[in-house]
Formats: structure tokens, sequence, C-alpha cells
């Protein structure tokens, strides 16, 4: 297929000026699309200059890395995909960002899909070329926001949009171009590249482009409906619409001091640098350097040892010599200043490295925390998990596993070998303990027995699903890529048959150099067939081999009950609210009429006795129920009073024991036991004790 370049060349002005689609810069069957922007970065207007590419799809994303690579380029391409999670994608941004000069490491060349034209400020660079249009208009507006915003210093912007301009679905694709260069000039003002996504919401080129190449008729007809759908009047509403909400105050205007305090508040927390800087305070000690300087501000790292920061050194090079040994956690406002420190940093990440490396003796040996939450001793254990893909010696590609996901997870491990997933946050409510009560005597003698057992509940119950999840992921997205793959092959099938029929013609006029690449195209198409097969077989291999990946417990706890008599009320107030919550929503979605009446004052209210004995009392439209609540954090056994034994033994059906277990986790869970008397205490006196099995097995339902 034969590929233009057009060009739309705006007056110079402060933000942008688009270079779009020329008509037919070579005939028909001349070079190829990577050809003619390959031949376009050789001007000397953009030579040696930063570029933004962008593409639809991560295949031709693969497809443009090697071949900008193989041009000689290795070393010099960033990219960003939707694969990327925000650590990699700040460490491709940044690396864009350094100067491409061979000492500092940087790339000149930026290749991303979409997933790089969302919440990232490109303006440094001036040059976009958008490798393929995409259908959403809104879209190519996110695209050129990426360098056409506040902070481009150039006067000459230039994005280049590479199409076919011959063809149906590009003289669609021009059409609309000229017609936002049309309305940029008609206002004198880019605000049409602001406005164009919003005018074109929910709408897609796509009916548009189906319709041209249906039809050699309809291709004009269809560009002139699309174009039609952008006036000058529209944007002119948009500015008038906005600009009463916004540019005059408008609706905003009452909400703009509390909005400013808000600003200063945050401004005040910082919360990320407050959190690294408290970080480094920690981690300093471990690693064997000192801080010196201001914290607030910027200072230097002093090794204790000889060697400590050796490890540093090729990370410090890549950066500004002035800013080698001086650091901060606040962003400057020259990187030739300091180095800002900041998770996804590399100086930052290999110091972090370095105090994990110094922790982990200590994080498997334990310590010993309180719960003052907890009525029994458990361990809390951090684990890392990985979710893999493995390893496949029948394809190339998959020679060594890869991570697709890492993530930590909690575990508390109770004496009864109960497990319950927790945040590893719940760390941070602890309270440390000097020494480890008789209670929790049952951990020591075979901690690592107990973390054995933690590790295969970890990768059986928790990785495992984990791993389905991104198997299901997978395959849903294995349809996508697919369907990408079968229409790249036959892209490129029919580029190859042009080629073939051009160099056939000038192989007869006795073209040597032209006969060789005649044979070089037809061993590609003989091998096209196998080639497009492979890769499909590799795509579904792929999803194939995700798999749990390996489980490694990184640090341990030891957690114990709180003793202090103040945090046993509070414990005990806490979970009884809780339970007693989770008892009146039960009710209250079934339709009844419930109240408290677990204190005198509350029971006189409904007209009952100072001590009923019972907690709640709830009417339903045929039913009234007198409820004994009671809770606990975990599970375990509970108490009744010989009053409420009376009161059970005195209403028989109408009393029911509501017990709520798991008080202390994010899922309490409620059993109803109607007539408790009959089913769990007529036998005994007085107060009695009930075990948590003999709730489960009477429970009327949950």
């Amino acid at each position: 297929m034969a590929t233009s370049l057009a060009e739309l060349i705006a007056e110079r002005q402060k933000v942008l000026e688009l270079i779009g689609l020329a008509e037919a810069v070579h005939a028909a069957g001349q070079e190829s699309k990577f050809e003619r922007m390959s031949e376009l970065l050789r001007h000397p207007e953009y030579r040696d200059q930063k570029v933004i590419i962008y593409t639809e799809h991560k295949d031709t994303l693969d497809f443009l890395v090697r071949r900008l690579e193989g041009m000689g380029y290795a070393g010099q391409v960033a990219l960003i995909h939707g694969g990327l999670n925000f650590e990699q994608r700040d460490a491709q941004v940044e690396r864009f960002r350094r100067p491409h000069d061979g000492e500092h490491g940087g790339a000149r060349f930026f290749v991303g899909t979409d997933a790089a034209a969302e919440g990232i400020n490109l303006q440094f660079c001036w040059i976009l070329i958008n490798y393929d249009i995409p259908w959403n208009p809104a879209r190519l507006e996110q695209r050129m926001g990426r360098i056409h915003r506040y902070g481009q210093k150039r006067d000459k912007v230039a994005i280049i949009n590479l199409v076919a301009g011959k063809t149906r679905e590009g003289r669609v694709v021009k059409t609309l171009l000229d017609k936002l260069e049309e309305i940029r000039k008609q206002l004198g003002s880019d605000k049409v590249f602001d406005v164009v996504g919003r005018i074109f919401e929910g709408m897609s080129l796509t009916s548009y482009i189906q319709r041209a190449v249906e039809s050699e008729d309809e291709a004009d007809r269809e560009a002139l409906e699309l174009a039609g759908e952008l006036t000058v009047e529209q944007i002119r509403a948009i500015q008038v619409r906005e600009e009463s909400i916004y540019g005059k105050g408008g609706e905003v205007k009452a909400a703009l001091p509390q909005l400013q305090e808000a600003l200063a508040t945050e401004e005040m927390r910082r919360l990320l640098p407050g959190y690294v800087r408290r970080y480094l305070e920690h981690a300093a000690p471990l690693i064997g350097v000192d801080l010196v300087g201001d914290l607030d501000g910027q200072f230097f790292l002093r090794p204790r040892r000889r060697g400590v920061l050796e490890s540093l050194m090729p990370l410090l090079e890549t950066y500004p010599e002035s800013a080698r040994n001086c650091f901060t956690v606040y962003r400057p406002e020259d990187r030739r200043d300091a180095i800002f420190l900041h998770p996804g940093e590399p100086v930052f990440e290999r110091l972090s490295s370095l105090a994990i490396e110094q922790s982990r003796s200590g994080g498997r040996r334990g310590a010993i925390f309180t719960d003052v939450s907890a009525t029994a001793p458990y361990l809390f254990h951090v684990a890392r998990v990985n979710v893999v893909r493995a390893v496949d010696p029948g394809f190339p590609a998959f020679h060594s596993d890869e991570i697709i996901e890492q993530r930590l997870v909690g575990i508390k491990q109770y004496a009864d070998g109960r497990m319950v997933e927790a945040p590893v946050e719940h760390l941070l409510l602890l309270k440390p303990a000097s020494k480890a009560a008789p209670s929790s005597v049952v951990f020591l003698a075979r901690s690592e027995t107990w973390r054995l057992a933690a590790e295969q509940h970890i990768k059986t119950d928790l990785l495992g699903k984990f791993a389905e999840l991104q198997q299901l992921v997978g395959r849903e997205r294995l349809i996508e890529t697919e369907d990408h793959l079968v229409r790249a092959y036959d892209y490129q099938e029919s580029e190859l048959a042009a080629a073939r029929k051009r160099y056939k013609e000038k192989a007869r006029e006795g073209n040597r150099a032209a006969q060789t690449e005649l044979e070089r195209i037809k061993q590609q198409q003989r091998s096209l067939a196998e080639r497009r097969a492979q890769a499909i077989q590799q795509a579904r291999r792929e999803v194939e081999l995700i798999q749990p990946g390996a489980v490694e417990i990184i640090a341990t706890a030891l957690v114990q009950p709180s003793q202090d008599p103040e945090d046993i009320r509070a414990r005990d107030t806490e979970v009884e609210r809780i339970a007693m919550e989770v008892a009146i929503a039960h009710e209250a979605a079934q339709g009844a009429d419930v109240r408290d009446v677990s204190t005198p004052e509350k029971a006189r209210l409904a007209g009952l006795s100072d001590y009923p004995g019972f907690d709640l009392l709830s009417k339903r439209p045929n039913d009234e129920r007198g409820i004994e609540v009671k809770g606990r954090v975990g599970i375990g056994e509970i108490e009744l009073t010989e009053n409420e034994w009376a009161r059970a033994c005195n209403l028989r059906d109408k009393y029911w024991l509501y017990t709520v277990f798991d008080c202390g986790t994010a899922s309490p869970q409620l059993f109803q036991v109607q007539d408790p008397f009959a089913k769990l205490i007529a036998k005994a006196r007085g107060s009695v004790v009930i075990g948590y099995g003999d709730i489960v097995r009477c429970a009327d339902g949950v």
C-alpha cells in the first residue's frame, strides 16, 4: 500500500504548528510508511531532535522499536504501553527526558501506544509523529496534548500524521485534519485542538472509514459528512459555556476559597516527600550511611565505612555532575541542582535494595508486637508472591520466567490452624513488645513448621486465585492479539506483493541489485504463512504458561494481645459495637422494627424492665424476637450470664442468640440460634459457656 505524508503548516504560534497531511509525496508503490518516516527524520530540521511516535497497537510498537534499533539507535528508544506499571512508566519518561548525547544515557525516541497519551507531560519535545491515526478523535486530541500545552517553550511544534492520502480511508482522515486547520485559522487560536475530543465524544471514525472503503463513490461523501460535524460555531459555543463556568468565576467562584484552602493543606502535608524522608531516616543506619544536610531542602550521603556506596556510582553517572552527591525528597526546579529521590527513581530504588538486604535476616528472625484488638496470639507473615509466565524451550521468546504480577500479602496465623488474610499495612497498627507472653510460647518451639504451613496456604489459597485471574485476563486479551496479528501479516503480505511486482519490473530491465532483492522478497513470501502461524501459536502458548510463581515470606512477627486493662476495655467495647451493628443491620434488612435495649435507659424507652436479658427487641410482621448479641474478635467461646440463661428458658422460641465472629476483620460472620435454651444450654445451671462449634452446628442461618 502506498503511503503519503501531508503537511498542514500553521502560522508561528506560541503553542502549536500543526504539520499534517500533504498529497502524494511519492507515487503509489514507493517506499513503505516506515521508510517515509525514516526519510523525514533525516531532514536537516528534525535531525538529532527528540521525537515522539504514537501507534495504535503493541505489535506495531514492537516493530518500530526493532526497526529504530536496527537503524543504529540501540539504547536510544524509550517506550510505554499498557503493560507497564507507574514506576516503569516514570523510568521511561525520565530516560526520554535526559539528553541523548551518549553521556547522560537518554533516549532520542519515545514510542508509545495510547497508554502514553494519558497523564504524561512531554512538552520538552516538539516533534510528534502519529504512525497511525486513532479511530476516536478524542484520542488524537490526547496525543496532541502531550506537547501542545502550557510549558512548551518552542514556537514551532510539529505534529506529523502518516496516512495513505490517496486511498479512500486516507481522504476521510485528511478531510478532518484540513477542517481542523481551517477552523484554527478562522479563530486565530489553537482552541480547536483542546475541544475536538468533546465535539466527537462517543463517535468513532470507524463507521465513516468502513463506508468509504466499501465504495469509491462514497469516500468523498463520508469525508464531507465527517467534516460537517466540526464547525466554528461549535468551538465558539464551547468557549462561551466554559468561560461562564471557569473563565470568570461562574459556578466555581463560590468554592474557590475552600479549594484554595484544600490545596494549601495538601501542600503542607506533602504526603509522598514526607513518607520518603521518614523511610530514608530509618533506612540510612541499616545501609551504613549518614544523611548530612537539610532533609527539608538538600542533603548528601556520607558512608560510615568504605565501599558502602560503590554500587551507586554507575547510577550517579547518569545524572549531571553538579547533582551527583546532592539529594532532595522534593522535586527540584532544575534537575542539575539535585537528584530527586522517590519510588521508581534508580538511586532511591538502589538504596531501598541495600536496606532490604540488610534487613532480610532480621525480618525472617522476627519480632514481637502487641495488638490491642486481639484476644489470642498469632503470627503475622508478610510474603512476596509472583504470578509468572513460565519457560517453554520450544519458543525462543520464552527462554526464562517472566514476572507478570508481583504483590505483597499479609497473613494472620493462629494456634488453631486458622489463616486470615490481612493488609500488609496491619503492621503499622501494632505496638512493639519487649518479650513473649506465656500464651505465645506455642509459636516459639516450632517456628519453622509454622512458616512452612503459612507458605503452603499462601501458595494454594491466595496465589492460585491471583494466577487464575491473570489467566482470565490473558485469554480475553488473546482475542484482540490474534486479530492484530492476522491484520499485521495481511498487511505485510500485500506490501511484499507490491514490492515483488516493483522489483520484478526492475529486474527485467537488467538491474542486478533488483534481482537480488526480488529473490529475498520471494523467500519472505514463502515463509510468511509459517511465521504467521508461529506468531499466533506463541501468543496462545504465552497464556497457557501463566501460573503461580514463588512465595517468599520476607518477615514474620509474633503478635500477642495487650494485657493493659484500658486496652482490654476498649477492645471489648469496640467488638460489642461491631456485633450490635451487624445484628441491627441484619434485622433491618429483613424489614424489622429493631430497638436497642442493651441498657436500662434504652430498655425503659421500649417499655421493658431495666434488665430484659437480651440486647435487641425486633418486631417483624409475623414475629417478635428478643435477641442476645455476642461478639468475638475472631472465633471462640461465648458466655451467657445467669439472667440471660433465665430469659432464654422463659421465652424459648422468641429468644434468639446472635453471635458475630471475626469482628476484628473486614468480614464479620453472623450466626443465629433460635431457642438456645433447648439447643445449647438446657442442662446448665446459672451462667454457661458455649463453644464455637456448637454455635455453628445449631445456627438457623447466616
